[in-house]
């Protein structure tokens, strides 16, 4: 490491502890006002103001998305560009049992932690204000991102999420969030019930016949869904019915079969009563995390420096079992998305327990060196453009790999 780049490590340093009280701020602001998918208008407005108060050039209501934005600072140099994204919805009922109060205020101090060395070395760098990243109504909003092009441009991807240890990128599951909806023709239950056609019956259909399916796929698949409307009155022959179902593979490409035997399933169950359906998404598609170890090394290659534990690290790669949208910006370019701890005990994401964490001492404090982490990892790529490939080249080869 030169003097130079010291120089700029101290820099980077001296900005994170000087604003860290304002972020953690910041932070306690969004877990006391939790918002779903596609409301998330007090979260998003917090990072957007500090954004701007940074001197990030900011535009509100991108990529389908009111409650998204696009944060950008460019020096004057060329350079490579790379995008921290932010997360800040909350989970229904349970408010930030996901800590993503934490995950947008690590992106926002990070990037603008960068910013005060980017002039000297060249590139840009973006914050991406992604919503509803645990579904919802328009959720999943960094599908939207990667369809609209935002990351056409752009180098490499980096973000944070919180969780119990300190610990590499993780592959998470590709995920189809479905809705199925059958028509039928009310009547009466007892006195005319061959005038009626079942709804409920069909949706009934969908679920003994997804059962049997089970047995014929990948271990790596898990559908789960839930009766979302079964009728009305026991007398009444529903004339609606619906269900919702999450359809999940370690790969796009099992999942796009899986969701291909789910829709013959819909229409099998449609034509054995008689009733009418709808198929389809109801928010977007979620892609498997692309894992690039090299990235994950430059990451956790500053780990002293940025106060973490070496006690508190987990080496080895995890596969999730869950979901998240990263994975779509994933399939795209580069993209890290390791976790930093915010608990001396296990904690269960989307619990109480996470939730408290989410704003406790550790909690906070973990805003501090996860922004010293991004920044730094950063300006590694900005600074080296020989790693930056090296990292472009690997993922390239882990796309084509897949999970």
């Amino acid at each position: 490491m030169t003097v130079e780049t010291k120089t700029k490590h101290q820099i980077i340093e001296g900005f994170i502890q000087a604003s860290l009280p304002k972020y953690q701020e910041l932070a306690i602001e969004i877990h006391e006002h939790p918002e779903v998918s596609n409301y998330e208008v007090y979260s998003s407005q917090v990072l957007i103001d500090q954004l701007i108060a940074e001197g990030f050039d900011v535009k509100k209501d991108v990529a389908g998305h009111h409650t998204g934005f696009d944060a950008r600072y460019k020096s004057e140099k060329p350079g490579p560009t790379v995008s921290f994204l932010a997360e800040y919805d909350a989970l229904p009922g349970i408010g930030h049992a996901c800590g993503h109060n934490l995950f947008g205020n690590y992106s926002a101090l990070a990037a603008s932690a960068l910013k005060q060395v980017v002039d000297q070395v060249g590139g840009e760098i973006r914050v991406y204000g992604t919503p509803g990243e645990e579904g919802g109504e328009n959720g999943s909003a960094k599908g939207s991102f990667v369809r609209e092009g935002f990351f056409d441009d752009v180098d490499a991807a980096l973000c944070i999420h919180p969780g119990h240890r300190y610990s590499r990128t993780s592959t998470g599951l590709a995920n189809d969030p479905v809705d199925i909806k059958f028509y039928g023709v009310a009547s009466h239950a007892a006195g005319a019930p061959e005038k009626g056609v079942n709804a409920l019956e069909a949706v009934i259909q969908v679920f003994n016949s997804i059962n049997a399916l089970r047995l014929h796929l990948p271990k790596d698949v898990n559908i789960h869904g839930v009766i979302t409307n079964g009728g009305v009155a026991a007398n009444v022959v529903p004339d609606f019915a619906s269900a919702r179902f999450y359809l999940r593979a370690a790969n796009r490409a099992t999942l796009n079969e899986v969701y291909t035997k789910v829709e013959n399933i819909v229409k099998a169950a449609a034509l054995a009563t008689g009733a009418t359906y709808d198929f389809g998404l109801f928010q977007n598609s979620v892609d498997d995390i692309i894992v690039t170890d090299a990235f994950d090394d430059v990451f956790f290659s500053h780990a002293a420096s940025s106060g973490v534990p070496f006690d508190e690290i987990v080496e080895t790669k995890k596969q999730s079992l869950g979901s998240s949208d990263v994975g779509n910006v994933s399939q795209v370019i580069p993209t890290i998305q390791p976790t930093v701890s915010i608990s001396d005990d296990y904690i269960a994401g989307h619990s109480i327990e996470f939730k408290a964490a989410s704003r406790s001492e550790k909690g906070l404090n973990s805003i501090g060196i996860a922004a010293n982490l991004l920044a730094k990892t950063a300006l590694d790529l900005l600074e080296q453009p020989e790693l930056l490939e090296k990292i472009k080249a690997e993922h390239q080869i882990s796309l084509a790999k897949g999970n």
